[in-house]
C-alpha cells in the first residue's frame, strides 16, 4: 500500500510549515503529498460548499511546484483540480511545467466540479461541465503528445500551434479522475490512469472498484492507460486492520486527511509511517 498526505496548501499555507511537513513526509517514506482546489467559495457558506470562505486554498500548480523545490523523490498530486472551470491549454502548460520542475513527480487529479456559485463567479457554464471535462482531457493530451498538436471539438479548436517543454513523464502527466457519479466513474474507466475516491470506507471502496472494473470492460479501456490506480481518502483515522481491508477492496494508495495544522499533519506523518513499517 502507498501512503499519502492531504491538505498541503489546503488549510495550511505557511511556507515554512509546508516545507517542514513535506520534508518530514519524504524522510518518513510517505509516497505522496496532495492538495485540492477551489478558486472561490460561497460567502456566506452554503451547502454543498466544503469549507468556510476564509479557508485557505493555494493554487495547485503553485503549491506543488513549491513542494517540488522542497523535496527530491515524493510524488505530488491534486485531489482535485476543477478542470471544467479551466482553459485546458493553460492547465496543460501549468502542469507540464510542474512536471518538468519536479522531474516527473506530478499526478493531476481532476474533477468536473459541483459548486454552481463558483462556476457562476468564474464565468464557466455549470450545465456543460461534464462535456467540457471530457474534451479538456483530450485537449491536454493532444498538447502533451502530438508532434503537431491540433484539436477540433465543441469547446476548443486549434492547429498550427505548439507548446514546450513537454512533460517528462511518457504520455504526459498522469490524469486521475475524481468523483462518485456514474459519469465520473465512466470517465475514469475510459480516460484516466487512476480514480480518486473521497471519504470512502473499505466497503464503499470495494463497490466502486467493482463498478470501475465493469465499466472498464464494457467500454474497452484503452490499453495505453494501463491498469486503473485506485486512490482513496478514508473518512477516519487509519489502523493496520483498516489498511488490510482497503488493500483487499482494491485500493492502491491511501491519502490521509489530517486536521489542517502543522502539528496535526506531522503527527499524521508519523502515524502513516508506522503503518507502512
Amino acid at each position: 500500500m502507498k501512503f499519502g498526505m492531504f491538505n498541503m496548501g489546503t488549510g495550511v499555507s505557511d511556507p515554512s510549515a509546508l516545507r517542514t511537513i513535506a520534508e518530514a513526509a519524504e524522510s518518513s517514506g510517505l509516497e505522496s503529498l496532495w492538495c485540492g482546489e477551489h478558486v472561490v467559495l460561497p460567502s456566506p457558506r452554503v451547502a454543498p460548499s466544503p469549507a468556510d470562505p476564509q479557508h485557505h486554498f493555494l493554487h495547485p500548480s503553485v503549491v506543488l511546484t513549491y513542494l517540488a523545490a522542497c523535496t527530491q523523490t515524493i510524488k505530488l498530486g491534486t485531489g482535485i483540480v476543477l478542470i471544467a472551470q479551466r482553459n485546458p491549454l493553460i492547465l496543460a502548460k501549468e502542469f507540464a511545467s510542474a512536471d518538468v520542475l519536479s522531474n516527473g513527480r506530478i499526478i493531476l487529479g481532476i474533477g468536473s466540479g459541483y459548486l454552481q456559485a463558483e462556476f457562476d463567479a468564474i464565468g464557466a457554464p455549470f450545465r456543460e461541465r461534464g462535456r467540457r471535462t471530457d474534451e479538456a482531457i483530450d485537449v491536454m493530451r493532444a498538447l502533451w503528445n502530438e508532434e503537431r498538436p491540433s484539436f477540433e471539438g465543441a469547446f476548443w479548436q486549434f492547429s498550427g500551434i505548439d507548446a514546450h517543454p513537454r512533460p517528462t513523464t511518457p504520455g504526459g502527466v498522469p490524469i486521475h479522475i475524481g468523483g462518485h457519479s456514474e459519469a465520473a466513474l465512466r470517465r475514469a474507466a475510459q480516460r484516466g490512469q487512476g480514480w480518486y475516491g473521497w471519504m470512502q470506507d473499505p466497503e464503499q471502496t470495494a463497490d466502486y472498484v467493482r463498478r470501475l472494473s465493469e465499466l472498464s470492460e464494457r467500454h474497452e479501456r484503452p490499453a495505453e492507460l494501463g491498469d486503473l490506480e485506485i486512490t482513496i481518502t478514508p473518512p477516519a483515522r487509519l489502523t493496520s486492520e483498516a489498511v488490510e481491508q482497503y488493500a483487499a477492496a482494491g485500493a492502491h494508495r491511501l491519502v490521509s486527511l489530517a486536521a489542517p495544522s502543522e502539528r496535526s499533519m506531522l503527527h499524521a506523518v508519523d502515524h502513516l509511517a508506522s503503518l507502512a513499517d
